[in-house]
């Protein structure tokens, strides 16, 4: 929407940017809800291939998950681990503990 006329045509705009910024909140809330899903689902699912292993960096983002939200064993509620993993989305703070962890791998080896 561009805009609408206003006042007898006098003015050309109509802000809308307090709407599109709440707006936008609301759909950063649900793309983190989203995220959180997905990640709870690859962890559930690379845990599944056990014995077999994953990276070093995945391995510490699956453990981060894991101190928020325990492995599904069996039919419960997940709507607590969903916003726990949604929360772990919108805190940069786990962010940048896996990519601390991750710098201090050596890529060469």
């Amino acid at each position: 929407m561009w805009g609408r006329a206003t006042s007898a045509n006098q003015e050309d705009h109509v802000s809308m940017a307090c709407h599109a910024a709440r707006r936008l909140l609301e759909m950063n809330a649900n793309l983190a809800g989203i995220l959180g899903i997905e990640a709870l689902c690859a962890a559930q699912g690379i845990e599944l291939r056990a014995p077999l292993r994953t990276s070093t960096p995945l391995a510490d983002a699956i453990e981060i998950i894991r101190l928020r939200s325990q492995p599904i064993d069996e039919d419960r509620m997940v709507s607590q681990d969903i916003e726990a993993t949604a929360d772990l989305v919108l805190n940069s703070a786990a962010l940048s503990e896996v990519a601390c962890r991750t710098s201090q791998i050596d890529i060469l080896s």
